[in-house]
């Protein structure tokens, strides 16, 4: 699935039209999930679905999995922080590099 959106149906039957975050296989679970949200959304909620070779979107409720994702999300949210800091601040982030190596 390389789409970077997806269209869910919500509980009113209304599709929204969500940006896909990113997606991962797990070899621990044998699945595929997503990660997306509503960009319309003020509180920018991530969401998290298993998804079918078909496209099918799937409800997570296992608690394991769960901690699994959050693990594979905060991985991803810290690397992705580490990129874009290196990108904006690197002339300050050489700057400490090189203070500390004066100590």
């Amino acid at each position: 699935m390389n789409e970077e959106k997806i269209i869910i149906i919500d509980e009113n039957g209304q599709e929204i039209e969500m940006e896909v975050l990113f997606t991962f296989d797990s070899d621990q679970t044998e699945k595929q999930y997503v990660l997306y949200f509503d960009p319309s959304d003020e509180d920018g909620q991530v969401f998290v679905s298993t998804y079918t070779a078909d496209g099918e979107l799937n409800a997570i409720d296992d608690e394991k999995e769960w901690d699994m994702i959050n693990e594979v999300f905060e991985t991803f949210m810290s690397s992705a922080e580490d990129h874009d800091h290196d990108h904006d601040h690197d002339h300050d982030h050489d700057h400490d590099h090189h203070h500390h190596h004066e100590h």
